[in-house]
């Protein structure tokens, strides 16, 4: 199969027939070559014991077609290596090229039996690898670090959104070789807990404004996204809304927003590359969901067998909301342009059922 445009929402095959494994991915371009890569959750499945199979990535002339080339970095079968997947959970990759040290540097997250989240940092010659590892157990500023995004400006300087695990998002300053933060950081968005905490970050400048993308906290379920805007990497950041204010469903058009990437050679195109991680669980609302996590992190789950008769969910929709329980080898994407309204750049993030970059100047 052969394909002439993004169809979001709808499965993605590469080259070969097979389906994209690419979760919670990024879209890097270098010499008229677009990259996809993420977590390629090909074993991952209910009752798996393997979260992450190490990170895969494709290649791409037209944005449209993917070619297979296997994985950058493999998983590892030591039992204290953060890339062995089945004693840690390893997700959200992401890669920046270092001019400076010609180095294309992987951060990587990794969730441990204890609870505690730390970074691994790798390095490599090239996008394609091999990678090798720099640090395997970061725990950045002293914190538990949760989902992230990695930025770098024009001179050079390299940040680092993250979630500051169940509490607020901090921005750091990365070393010169951006294997590591500085002390340097600020504090944004502060929650008392899930869902309402902000995870899943997505940074990217325009017209010279910093802007952020983040999801709330519940799970591999969708929730409303929230843009805010600000005039520096720090900030501080004004929370402008939901991007999409045309999904009624409040679930982000059933997707969670991984990254945003700014199309080369086009006047003004920008692409949100989400993820659809339950593309089974569509028929529950998200009121539901809000609550659910809510009494779950507030010492009420006694009450959610009283929530579920009051929204009229089956024992089926109830195993569903389970991560440990997600078939996310089946997770599809969501590819949507962004638009920008009014003089202040409001972000909105319209349905498409199929769209084309040659749509776009």
């Amino acid at each position: 199969m052969r394909y002439d445009c993004v169809r979001p929402g709808e499965e993605l095959l590469d080259t070969n027939g097979k389906p994209v494994q690419a979760h919670g991915g990024s879209i890097y371009y270098e010499n008229g070559t677009y990259y996809f890569y993420g977590e390629n959750k090909e074993f991952t499945g209910p009752g798996s014991e393997i979260w992450t199979w190490g990170v895969r990535a494709y290649a791409s002339k037209d944005f449209y077609n993917w070619e297979d080339l296997g994985l950058i970095i493999p998983p590892e079968e030591d039992p204290d290596s953060p890339l062995n997947p089945r004693t840690v959970k390893m997700d959200r990759p992401h890669i920046i090229y270092n001019r400076e040290t010609k180095k294309y540097v992987c951060w990587m997250k990794v969730m441990r039996p204890d609870g505690t989240q730390t970074e691994t940092v790798m390095c490599a010659d090239a996008f394609t690898g091999p990678y090798t590892m720099v640090h395997k157990a970061i725990r950045p500023l002293g914190m538990s670090a949760g989902d992230f995004d990695l930025a770098v400006a024009e001179d050079g300087k390299a940040y680092y959104y993250f979630e500051r695990v169940h509490s607020e998002t901090i921005c750091a300053d990365l070393t010169e070789d951006y294997t590591n933060v500085t002390g340097y950081y600020s504090t944004h968005f502060p929650h008392t807990h899930p869902p309402f905490v902000r995870e899943a970050t997505a940074h990217f400048v325009r017209n010279w404004k910093h802007y952020l993308i983040t999801s709330g906290t519940s799970g591999y379920m969708p929730n409303p996204s929230e843009a805010a805007v600000a005039d520096t990497w720090h900030g501080p950041y004004k929370v402008i809304g939901n991007p999409h204010p045309g999904d009624e469903s409040r679930t982000s058009f059933h997707s969670q927003i991984s990254s945003v990437f700014r199309v080369p050679g086009k006047k003004d195109l920008y692409i949100a590359i989400a993820d659809r991680w339950a593309p089974d669980s569509m028929d529950i609302p998200y009121a539901f969901v809000e609550k659910y996590f809510d009494y779950c992190f507030t010492g009420r789950k006694s009450e959610i067998p009283e929530l579920q008769k009051e929204f009229g969910l089956t024992d089926a929709q109830m195993e569903k909301m389970h991560d440990a329980k997600r078939d996310t080898s089946k997770a599809r994407y969501v590819w949507l342009p962004i638009r920008f309204e009014g003089p202040d750049g409001r972000v909105v993030i319209d349905w498409k059922d199929s769209w084309r970059l040659e749509d776009y100047e």
